[in-house]
């Protein structure tokens, strides 16, 4: 059975230890705030670990994004510090650039740049404040590969890595966050869908497989198995090559 109480106050006790031995006293927390429950959780554990002033949210709207009001409403119930980038400019230039080279854009560009130009804007941030970046990802979304390489799928510290979709909406109610906070549906921000309509499966029966090793459904066993194949490479280290010492 999962102790969300027990599992909250071991991940703010790591959160404070990782500051206490990454930086000073004043080193801040800095979290890119979309307004779904990942940031928004993390967020509030950074609050609890370090204290609200050490927190600084990153907002990175994409153009006019529909529920931006969410994210800065977590800022303002948290009462942490916050600025708003757009970075629609940016992420049209590139297109423009790419476009004007002779390369024609496909989904896996225009899904991933926007996620990896936010990362960038993230790490600008925290070198000017002298902040350590969080990763906001699950364990959920890692099984699968759903998140995007050098984008949200990095960061200095990750609180949430080892824990399902249902775990951290679990520890999102212990940290007492309002519901429109843990409950809002993700979506990937691009086409409109939902994340469980792009993966293709719910996260209640990822989580089931994740732990227990059961799904009832073998072409959605089969759908997972095959996703976290082949995109373990996201999770894992970077091969490197070893130079052999001659004898």
């Amino acid at each position: 059975m999962f102790d969300a109480k027990e599992v909250k106050q071991q991940i703010v006790e790591w959160i404070a230890d990782y500051f206490q031995h990454n930086g000073s006293s004043e080193t801040k927390a800095v979290i890119g705030i979309s307004g779904g429950k990942d940031s928004s959780i993390v967020a509030a554990l950074c609050v609890e670990a370090l204290g609200k002033s050490r927190v600084l949210g990153v907002l990175m709207p994409q153009g006019v994004q529909h529920d931006i009001d969410v994210a800065f409403d977590l800022c303002k119930t948290l009462d942490i510090m916050y600025i708003e980038i757009n970075i629609e400019e940016p992420v049209r230039t590139l297109y423009a650039g790419i476009t004007l080279a002779g390369l024609a854009l496909n989904t896996v560009a225009t899904f991933n740049t926007p996620a990896r130009i936010r990362m960038a804007t993230v790490y600008a941030v925290s070198g000017i404040v002298g902040g350590r970046v969080a990763n906001t990802c699950n364990l959920s979304e890692d099984y699968v590969g759903y998140a995007t390489k050098f984008g949200d799928g990095v960061g200095d510290f990750s609180p949430l890595s080892d824990l399902t979709v249902s775990e951290v909406i679990a520890i999102g109610r212990e940290l007492q966050l309002s519901p429109k906070f843990i409950d809002k549906i993700p979506i990937d921000g691009l086409c409109g869908k939902t994340d469980e309509d792009n993966l293709g499966f719910t996260y209640e029966v990822l989580d089931k497989y994740i732990r227990e090793g059961v799904c009832e459904d073998t072409n959605v066993k089969e759908k997972i198995d095959k996703l976290h194949k082949i995109n373990l490479h996201k999770v894992h280290p970077m091969p490197a090559f070893r130079l052999h010492k001659q004898a």
